[in-house]
């Protein structure tokens, strides 16, 4: 089993630094862009990591490659503030029910539960429709 370290990159869909929608909303928004589930991805130098609540993280691995990973938490010590996360990975796959997460030095881990890929051109869009939407100054 290999684990991967993650740093914590604010990736250009996250919704605090592009005035978007915040808490369940957001992960709604995701959750509306996001593809079927699947079981395994291909893992490489992922580009970083977003946490949107206590059970789902999306993870960039490319620009236009984003995934929204569900998890079974709460089990993360978020608390802690820790700016990495470990990714276990077989052979260079990602596999649900199988690979875990785990934050910083934290020993406890979650299981990845669901995968599934999100069309970030759409949630892009979305974003700016919501944004055009809302008054100034709000």
């Amino acid at each position: 089993m290999k684990a991967v370290l993650l740093p914590l990159v604010l990736m250009s869909l996250a919704a605090c630094a592009t005035g978007g929608p915040r808490g369940a909303d957001r992960l709604a928004l995701y959750h509306a862009h996001a593809g079927q589930p699947v079981q395994q991805i291909r893992y490489f130098n992922a580009m970083g990591w977003d946490r949107l609540d206590d059970e789902h993280i999306l993870l960039s691995m490319r620009p236009r490659e984003t995934w929204l990973l569900r998890i079974s938490g709460p089990c993360l010590d978020w608390a802690g503030g820790s700016p990495l996360l470990r990714l276990s990975s077989q052979g260079g796959w990602v596999s649900t029910k199988f690979d875990r997460i785990h934050a910083g030095d934290s020993p406890i881990s979650c299981r990845i539960e669901e995968i599934r890929q999100v069309n970030v051109q759409a949630v892009r869009a979305a974003e700016a429709a919501w944004r055009d939407q809302v008054p100034s100054g709000t």
